[in-house]
């Protein structure tokens, strides 16, 4: 099979360069085209961009220019997007129109009715959204996204024990790395030995999107999960892997070792796809004391494993545990390349 062609929207930016690195020997995608800002638009890629990633630009790369996003310069029939959210807002539309299947990490959309806000292993069946998209919005494309960074973190252990006793609350405060700012971030100043009570925009994502996440679709809509989550999010100086603190109450209040066993015995919606970008294991239970950790744990399986640790018992909600996952990768690049994965593999892609 020829690999299709793909251009990477804010191709510059660190979940941009994380795209790049994830796609330059993608078995089924091939980079065509790198767009970005009007101040990259015509260098070398390996000009316009400050490249922060271990190792050197993927090979043949560098060279390639930079265009501007508009998809009568940098159409492909896959486009991922890293644009940040005001830009993608206006940018990503014309592409869906034009006919490109967007796979899209900005946030300006995932809330819309027809828009697949995806974990593919959690919510695969939401894929039937696209249709309904194009025939309201008149589009050849579609825009399909990933979630917020904390909510893909915290659906990983929350995904499971819905389905298997029903989610009624969750109380959650994150620790969230620095890289979830982009680059150059937030200041040494105000980052190094303190922690940042406040992410703007971050608590209500978080609140309202893993209930779409692990909503119903009836074959019309997506009817959100019924369960509330009330989130505190805060940036603390670790450079990637987004910690989740989760006290949950659970339907039939079941005990750790249950809670335990529902999510090391979860069957993901993925399996048996064989998707290239997919962990070997979707969400793994950490029984040492003091796992996971972000620094030790977050690149597991190329940063897409979520790992879940110190379940017990909680005086309060029920059942209390901690949540590790990569926030770039999990979070971001990995998640969308993985959603165009499960597109690719249900027949929606060319």
């Amino acid at each position: 099979m020829s690999r299709i062609p793909v251009t990477i929207l804010g191709a510059t930016g660190v979940v941009g360069q994380r795209f790049v690195r994830r796609l330059a020997e993608h078995p089924s995608f091939a980079i065509q085209h790198l767009a970005a800002s009007e101040r990259s638009v015509g260098k070398a890629y390996a000009e316009a961009c400050d490249w922060r990633l271990p190792g050197e630009i993927p090979s043949g790369l560098g060279s390639l220019r930079v265009l501007p996003c508009d998809p009568a310069k940098a159409f492909a029939p896959v486009v991922f997007s890293a644009l940040d959210a005001a830009v993608a807002l206006e940018i990503e539309p014309l592409f869906a129109a034009a006919g490109a299947m967007v796979f899209s990490n900005a946030s300006p959309f995932r809330m819309e009715e027809d828009v697949p806000l995806l974990i593919p292993e959690l919510n695969a069946a939401h894929l039937a959204l696209v249709e309904l998209q194009r025939r309201r919005r008149g589009w050849k494309g579609a825009i399909l996204c990933n979630p917020n960074c904390t909510t893909a973190v915290l659906c990983g252990a929350l995904g499971p024990l819905h389905r298997s006793f029903g989610l009624e609350s969750a109380l959650v405060v994150s620790m969230q790395a620095l890289s979830g700012a982009g680059y150059p971030g937030v200041p040494s100043l105000d980052a190094v030995a303190n922690v940042i009570p406040y992410i703007g925009g971050e608590e209500e994502k978080v609140e309202t999107e893993a209930r779409k996440i692990l909503g119903t679709f009836d074959g019309r809509q997506v009817v959100m999960a019924p369960f509330t989550v009330s989130a505190s999010c805060n940036r603390v100086p670790v450079v990637d892997g987004h910690t989740i603190s989760a006290s949950l109450r659970l339907s039939g209040s079941p005990d750790p070792e249950a809670v335990s066993r529902a999510i090391e015995g979860f069957k993901p919606d993925t399996e048996g796809m064989s998707l290239p970008t997919a962990p070997r294991r979707f969400v793994q239970v950490r029984t040492e004391k003091d796992r996971p950790q972000p620094r030790r744990d977050a690149d597991e399986d190329g940063g897409m494993r979520i790992q879940v640790g110190r379940v017990r018992s909680c005086p309060i909600m029920g059942v209390k545990m901690t949540i590790l996952g990569h926030n770039t990768e999990r979070g971001a690049a990995g998640a969308s390349v993985l959603n165009a994965e499960l597109a690719l593999a249900s027949g929606l892609l060319p």
